[in-house]
């Protein structure tokens, strides 16, 4: 592991979920913090980091040469992050997902940047129920063959980032399973972190289709501490290589089991809605082993812990207006979109100062809302 941390990192979507948790460990780490990010959230995530942070309110399919000067590393987390907002605008996330992540880091290579981590997804060994013969742990050599547009997107990205690989350019890409835990830039869409809300608004977690699906998870404080990891190895170690990352694999079933206890500890009653009806759910188990064993990574948050923590951070700041859309991503794209709907048309909200730009020319959330703000479309 290297001691001496690389002159600035670029973090491409620095605000998000993952980004604004990642961002706070690269500062405690001694990292030089470049963020670029659209702020559809908002940069209220980034909380203390936005004065020790240089901030790049930007589009990544619009990157230039001049976001790479002095940057001895990328981590790129943008795009569209799950199946819902990658299903409600597929020409965006092809887009963003694949196209744009390819050429971040083509440019990344072209700028003499050392190292590029992408993030991709487990997502894409997804087997769905009923696979049983295929329910197996699949590492990072085992042939997958994904129909979702969330995980084919990521899956067509790898395969043209990895090869740019060469002996002053080391790309790696983290197969992420399902993250959860408490960041400032809250998601309550994600499985863990929709039982502690529904737990904490209705008291009671409801488990669809008994539950019998495998998940692999990890908190969003490993994930990070995974991404920082991946700056500090040997680049022999990395170099053009996939790792899977994971704290351990889980059945729906058992999580909501642990939650209930965790949260029953807490002071929090909690019963169980279980619904045994047929629904199209992601089925999938991955060893994470080649990270530990080449990374030297090894998670240290634990369910209980991450629920524990979760519940006293959601208190703190105040997150309990669990309707809102802003916390799932899906819903966040909705609002959105319906917003430069109007603003394409009367060209204002409340202030006529402002200039009326085009309409977006394409359909699709981020590309109307890339049009608002930029004039064309993509």
């Amino acid at each position: 592991m290297r001691e001496v941390p690389m002159k600035k990192v670029l973090v491409v979507g620095g605000a998000g979920y993952v980004g604004c948790v990642l961002v706070e460990e690269l500062l405690a780490k001694g990292y030089s913090v470049r963020v670029l990010d659209r702020l559809f959230f908002g940069r209220d995530a980034l909380g203390s980091s936005l004065d020790r942070v240089e901030l790049l309110t930007e589009d990544m399919r619009e990157l230039d040469p001049s976001h790479f000067e002095g940057c001895g590393a990328v981590i790129n987390l943008g795009g569209l992050s799950n199946d819902p907002t990658a299903e409600f605008d597929p020409r965006a996330n092809e887009e963003l997902n694949t196209d744009a992540a390819i050429r971040v880091a083509e440019m990344a290579r072209q700028a003499d940047v050392e190292r590029l981590v992408f993030a991709s997804s487990a997502s894409i060994y997804d087997q769905g129920v009923g696979q049983e013969a295929e329910d197996v742990l699949m590492d990072e050599e085992y042939p997958v063959d994904p129909k979702a547009a969330y995980a084919t997107s990521k899956l067509a990205a790898e395969r043209r980032i990895l090869p740019l690989a060469g002996p002053e350019f080391a790309p790696v890409a983290f197969r992420m399973g399902t993250v959860f835990g408490f960041s400032p830039r809250m998601r309550y869409d994600l499985v863990v972190n929709t039982f502690v809300k529904d737990a904490l608004s209705e008291g009671r977690i409801h488990v669809f289709y008994g539950g019998s699906m495998w998940r692999p998870l990890i908190d969003v404080k490993d994930a990070a501490r995974a991404y920082v990891n991946a700056l500090a190895c040997d680049p022999q170690l990395v170099r053009g290589q996939v790792f899977n990352l994971a704290a351990g694999n889980f059945r729906v079933s058992e999580l909501a089991l642990r939650a209930q206890r965790t949260l029953q500890k807490l002071g929090v009653p909690v019963e169980l809605d279980i619904d045994y009806s047929y629904r199209l759910v992601r089925s999938y188990r991955i060893t994470s082993q080649r990270a530990q064993r080449m990374l030297g990574f090894s998670p240290r948050v634990t369910v209980e812990e991450s629920i524990e923590h979760m519940v006293a951070e959601i208190r703190r700041h105040g997150y309990t207006d669990f309707s809102h859309p802003r916390y799932y991503n899906i819903e966040w794209m909705k609002v959105l979109e319906e917003a430069a709907q109007i603003v394409s048309r009367h060209g204002y909200v409340l202030s006529q100062l402002v200039e009326a730009p085009e309409p977006a020319r394409q359909p699709g959330v981020v590309s109307r809302i890339s049009s608002a703000r930029t004039g064309r479309a993509g």
